[in-house]
């Protein structure tokens, strides 16, 4: 049993809209169980104004002061409450002074038999009612996973080896990892597309790859990952088909640019290079799975590399560097140094002339991935 579960007053919170959701719904599951009776409540506290917040506070002192009718426990769900963090609401003078007031109250309130749960977005932890949660209860924080952390592929892989576990399935390493390459650092999309797999395989206990890829969808992130994947693979109708998709999602997303597109295949063959370099000096090898090249990682000697984090391979994310790990071999070292010198000319290109910008990235591409004998015909 976990602090939360032990304690009469636990805040559930964090930018993981998903996980906040889900362990929140199940700690009220269990306090539900646990107390027995019918007059659990669940108060909606997503509010638009101050005086909804006002509303809202106010249900929730009649929650905790009304007794269950039949006697017993009663368990009080403040649910998905958006005025606790520094949105405009929760600054106001109003709901300020009314979550202090109601911070004081619950400091001397008789938690026998009641318990109150607090569901939110991103909390202000120097406000008194933060303050007095944390210390009076129990606070759990999820934070999101971002492409920008380093151990995002771990925290993903640990949850779906703990969902598959619950579904009681087994999953071949290069399935999973597979799935979190297509599901990049979304946990909502990692839960969806683990309920997809299990459908999909049905009675069989073990998920293979050749599952992952029939069923399995990719993100956004993950879309623009597998343009770099493709180059990487040295497979060029599937390099010019995503690039004709990705080019076509600029015309709609504003964040996306031709430009945009060429830095991530930068990105791509700058790693592939550093990871190159790595194989050459021994310091790491073909790994069986993400956790193992992680570790060898680990042991790399920091010494030996460069202060620049530009050049240095262990600033990369590094399941990146695993993701290029295969992928290396279908290249020379200086057919990668010559990719980094015909990216560099497209980007001039796409910057200072006015060729079509689809054109100029098709023929980089086509002369970076064609073998040597038919890139010099181009």
């Amino acid at each position: 049993m976990g602090a939360a579960a032990s304690s009469p007053l636990a805040l559930i919170c964090g930018d993981d809209d998903f996980a906040v959701k889900q362990r929140a719904r199940h700690l009220f599951q269990e306090w539900s169980a646990e107390l027995g009776g019918m007059d659990h409540e669940t108060i909606e506290a997503t509010v638009a104004n101050s005086g909804d917040a006002l509303t809202v506070l106010g249900k929730l002192r009649e929650a905790l002061q009304t007794l269950p009718f039949f006697g017993g426990g009663k368990a009080v769900w403040l649910r998905d409450c958006n005025f606790l963090g520094e949105e405009r609401t929760a600054s106001s003078a109003a709901v300020t002074e009314a979550l202090g007031e109601l911070a004081e109250e619950l400091k001397s309130f008789s938690w026998q038999n009641v318990r109150l749960l607090i569901s939110a977005g991103k909390v202000d932890k120097r406000k008194i009612f933060y303050k007095t949660l944390d210390k009076l209860g129990s606070v759990e924080n999820f934070s999101a996973w971002s492409q920008d952390d380093k151990d995002w592929a771990d925290r993903a892989t640990q949850a779906a080896r703990e969902a598959l576990a619950k579904r009681r399935k087994e999953i071949a390493e290069a399935a999973l990892g597979e799935l979190i390459s297509r599901a990049g650092a979304n946990a909502r999309q990692l839960e969806n597309e683990i309920e997809k797999l299990c459908i999909f395989v049905g009675e069989r206990s073990r998920i293979e790859f050749s599952d992952v890829t029939t069923i399995c969808s990719r993100s956004k992130t993950a879309k623009a990952f597998a343009l770099g994947d493709a180059l990487g693979d040295r497979d060029l109708p599937r390099l010019l088909k995503r690039l004709d998709e990705e080019l076509w999602e600029t015309k709609f997303d504003k964040d996306k640019s031709e430009i945009g597109l060429l830095y991530g295949l930068i990105g791509k063959v700058r790693a592939m290079l550093l990871l190159k370099e790595m194989l050459r000096e021994g310091w790491v090898k073909e790994a069986r799975d993400y956790n193992s090249f992680k570790a060898q990682l680990e042991r790399v000697p920091a010494d030996k590399l460069p202060a620049d984090r530009k050049f240095n391979p262990l600033a990369l994310n590094p399941y990146v560097l695993y993701k290029a790990l295969p992928q290396v071999k279908r290249y020379t070292s200086a057919e990668l140094v010559s990719a980094m010198d015909v990216l560099l000319r497209c980007n001039q290109r796409l910057v200072s002339s006015g060729l079509d910008e689809a054109l100029v990235l098709q023929q980089a591409l086509v002369q970076i991935v064609a073998p040597p004998a038919a890139a010099g015909k181009i």
